[in-house]
């Protein structure tokens, strides 16, 4: 709700001194007591009159091993925020995620340092990239109140007030593409070769579940990031012969143990996680392989997918060299953030990050324009974690590589699981 800017002088002063901008459901002004927030315009100011909301980013933007898709999802955030400011702004804000963007390198340290950098000087993180280097900063963003949409989908965030996930979790993942396989493939073995912990392990931990269920043989493979320390990994899928590989590694990680395996005799199947895919894996020497024996796993649909929200992303981003899902990814990650700034500069909250947090914590649903279902962004107590997936195949003719095989679908295994905290923690 935009602030009421009233003719007469002496109210018009006393605004201004009370340095406030936003207001409550009866129309009146509460000032803003929140860092990032100001009554200043934007650097780069798109409506007049308006003040400046403050959001951050931390991203993998150089030599980490989701580059590819860091710099895409900054760049589709920056056209989804453009957007909102062309549509009048928020509640008499403009927003503005181009100020504080920092790289994290994919490294845990160093995201926790940036965070510390710029914790002080935005109201909320538009994007915080990585799980574990999320976690990295977790205990600062809850002390800080700040919240956060994340770069990731471990099973972990469900559980986490601060975080404002959108799409199936890791688990989820690997509980679904397990149940697709056992449908639609002839699989009586398992293996997840995936980065340790709350990525790689969090995908392990529902395709073991799925796996347990369905009475097959299951292994699993810890392999760090890095085309160099996939050896052991290829080593373990050649030697071993699973029915079906999960993969839960970077991009570059995909192409060697899928074109390497491939070369040395496996002739199995292989699904990977979200962040496992970019389509210029097509130009390397892996992409005969990939063709044959991979498919994509995703939260939603990618680039060309038909839905408003969609086609919104795509008029927004404009023409690009390469389309490349981590701009769909980040367009999508924006929603939840919308909607909390909307719910807390028009509703009664306090101002303040703690009344931000608050309002997060009352959505019971998010507008996506159709990218996800609205009860995707149920961030209420006791929230349900969302259980759809989609599956893609390889397809070089296609914006980013891949097609959909089969729309949102809801295995067995994630239908009947109880999930009371994170799956690789468990």
């Amino acid at each position: 709700m935009k602030l009421i800017k009233f003719g007469v002088a002496l109210v018009a002063v006393s605004l201004v001194a009370a340095g406030c901008r936003g207001g409550g459901d009866d129309g009146g002004s509460e000032a803003v007591d929140a860092p990032g927030v100001s009554d200043e315009p934007c650097p780069t100011p798109v409506n007049d009159g308006n003040g400046c909301i403050y959001l951050g980013s931390i991203s993998d933007l150089t030599q980490g091993p989701f580059a590819a898709l860091g710099v895409p999802i900054v760049d589709a955030q920056k056209a989804f925020w453009q957007r909102v400011n062309d549509d009048g702004g928020i509640g008499g804000y403009d927003i503005d995620v181009s100020t504080y963007v920092k790289d994290n390198l994919y490294n845990p340290q160093t995201h926790q340092q940036v965070y510390g950098e710029i914790s002080g000087d935005v109201l909320a993180l538009a994007q915080t990239l990585g799980s574990p280097t999320t976690l990295a900063i977790l205990p600062d963003m809850e002390s800080d109140e700040m919240i956060g949409a994340p770069a990731s989908w471990t099973s972990l965030w469900a559980f986490e007030d601060v975080i404002l996930e959108s799409g199936a979790n890791y688990c989820v993942e690997g509980m679904n593409s397990v149940d697709y396989a056992v449908e639609n493939m002839d699989v009586g073995s398992v293996m997840a070769v995936g980065f340790p912990g709350d990525y790689g392990g969090d995908g392990a931990a529902g395709a073991e579940i799925a796996s347990d269920g369905h009475g097959l043989e299951f292994s699993s493979v810890e392999t760090e990031p890095g085309q160099e320390n996939q050896g052991g990994a290829i080593s373990s899928i050649v030697r071993e012969k699973p029915d079906l590989v999960l993969l839960g590694v970077g991009p570059t990680e995909t192409a060697v143990i899928v074109g390497q395996a491939a070369s040395q005799g496996y002739q199995g199947r292989f699904i990977g996680l979200s962040p496992t895919w970019n389509p210029a894996l097509l130009e390397t020497p892996s992409a005969p392989a990939l063709e044959a024996m991979y498919m994509q796993s995703g939260p939603w649909g990618p680039w060309p997918t038909e839905t408003d929200g969609h086609a919104a992303m795509r008029e927004a981003v404009g023409q690009v060299d390469q389309p490349n899902d981590g701009y769909t990814a980040g367009w999508v990650w924006s929603y939840p953030l919308k909607a909390a700034l909307e719910e807390w500069l028009e509703g009664d909250y306090d101002k303040t990050r703690a009344g931000l947090l608050e309002a997060v914590q009352a959505l019971e649903t998010v507008d996506y324009e159709g990218v996800l279902p609205e009860d995707a962004g149920n961030f209420a107590d006791d929230q349900p974690v969302f259980t759809q997936t989609l599956l893609s195949s390889v397809d070089p003719k296609a914006p980013t590589g891949v097609v959909v095989e089969e729309d949102f679908f809801e295995g067995e295994t994630a239908a009947g699981y109880d999930f009371t905290g994170a799956c690789f923690e468990g």
